[in-house]
């Protein structure tokens, strides 16, 4: 059957997983999507077959997920990133039972069934707050890396508390703290804190049930993880790859379809 794909096509980064016939990962690659949605899924396609060594026609089949996911040209079918950051926890954990997925504009909670299958979902898709958005708007204000405001708010003694989680207003609540003589770890506390209970309170709608498992880009933020842990009161599952589980399970559905096996999306 050669070579299958999945390319994960989100506001803020694009992914893609190539696997072999066996489901081992042989590539992954990620781009910054920008403001062309079709190149930047071109483009990570590309750099995926150049990791792997591979020329475009060893692809039999190719699985695009995320909200550009009709703008995947290779794409032979589109799958929506609930039921492909389930598909590819599952795969990765079979034990997870609560999936949160927080991207660069949405958050999701998801719940498993014993079979890995979706049982439940909601999303936050309205509102950027509780989402990276958010936290990259802090970092910005800030003036600092979005890779430094994770293990700098583990540094606090007072966190403070947000008065607001509104995107919009973050920016002014922050300075207002600074103002107020605040250090910007105790402020980064705040942040992550006001993330993490907008988050939970998202996951409480469609119960929490152990193990769960943090996906997306936001889950290399140790912060955001020692956050969500602290509210949760639970260890989380956050895989090496988290931020690759949407173009993993698009992966692994293009590799179902590949070999001729039908396969049902409960979440369309």
């Amino acid at each position: 059957m050669g070579y299958v794909a999945g390319v994960d096509v989100g506001s803020t980064q694009t992914k893609a997983v190539i696997l072999d016939e066996k489901r081992h990962v042989v590539a992954r690659a990620v781009v910054d999507t920008g403001s062309n949605v079709a190149r930047a899924a071109d483009r990570v396609i590309e750099a995926a077959l150049a990791q792997g060594s591979l020329s475009p026609s060893q692809l039999s089949y190719v699985v695009g997920t995320g909200y550009g996911r009709f703008r995947v040209g290779v794409g032979q079918e589109q799958i929506t990133e609930i039921s492909c950051h389930a598909k590819g926890i599952a795969h990765v954990n079979p034990a997870v039972r609560t999936v949160i997925d927080i991207g660069g504009q949405d958050a999701k909670a998801i719940r498993l069934g014993e079979d890995g299958a979706v049982a439940d979902f909601v999303m936050n898709d309205k509102c950027a707050a509780g989402t990276g958005r958010f936290l990259a708007n802090a970092a910005e204000v800030l003036q600092l890396g979005l890779d430094e405001i994770g293990p700098r708010s583990l540094n606090a003694a007072r966190p403070v508390r947000l008065s607001t989680v509104c995107t919009v207003f973050v920016e002014s609540d922050i300075l207002s703290h600074l103002a107020r003589g605040r250090t910007v770890e105790n402020i980064l506390a705040g942040v992550h804190r006001a993330v993490a209970t907008r988050v939970v309170a998202l996951a409480r709608r469609v119960g929490i049930e152990p193990i769960v498992a943090l996906t997306g880009g936001v889950a290399r933020n140790i912060g955001m993880v020692e956050a969500l842990e602290a509210q949760l009161n639970v260890r989380l599952f956050v895989a090496s790859d988290a931020h690759f589980m949407g173009a993993l399970g698009a992966a692994l559905f293009a590799w179902e379809r590949a070999q001729g096996r039908a396969f049902a999306v409960k979440d369309q």
